[in-house]
């Protein structure tokens, strides 16, 4: 069971048993705020199974979006795209600044490993591990890197 804090400026669905929340300033507006910082902070997280196995098909993949939506919510991440190969797994995320990157990936892969390798006997025979321990993982941000550079040698000059 999960327990949910209704918020404002969240949006609630259930489908299926399961509760899904989207947080409507994230995905309307390109700034979040918080009672310190205003922030647009996104994620690329790429992650495989290990020795790169083809195990995501069918079921567990379905069963591995539900997962990886319901922890994302409990964390308070936004996936803002996902998609799921047979042989890896791409998400777009936003969260805030006092979730790391490595937190983030850390509970995904935790969770969904658990619960897969519970559900689904087979994962456990085929591999020892479900998820390999490393990741990939890049910053996006509307401001390319050039503009940045640009304007902190600018501001040298002001």
């Amino acid at each position: 069971m999960y327990s949910i804090r209704i918020y404002p400026q969240k949006h609630y669905t259930v489908d299926r048993g399961i509760v899904f929340c989207y947080h409507s300033v994230m995905t309307n507006e390109r700034w979040t705020t918080s009672n310190k910082a205003v922030y647009n902070i996104g994620y690329h997280l790429i992650w495989c199974p290990k020795y790169r196995r083809k195990v995501l098909v069918g079921d567990v993949e379905i069963r591995l979006k539900e997962l990886l939506t319901i922890k994302s919510n409990e964390i308070g991440v936004i996936i803002e795209t996902m998609e799921i190969m047979p042989d890896h797994v791409h998400l777009f995320v936003k969260s805030s600044p006092v979730l790391s990157p490595h937190y983030i990936v850390q509970q995904l892969k935790g969770f969904t490993s658990f619960q897969l390798r519970k559900e689904f006997p087979l994962l456990k025979s085929r591999l020892p591990t479900l998820w390999t321990r490393s990741y990939y993982c890049e910053s996006i941000g509307h401001i390319s890197e050039e503009i940045v550079r640009k304007y902190i040698e600018d501001q040298k000059s002001q």
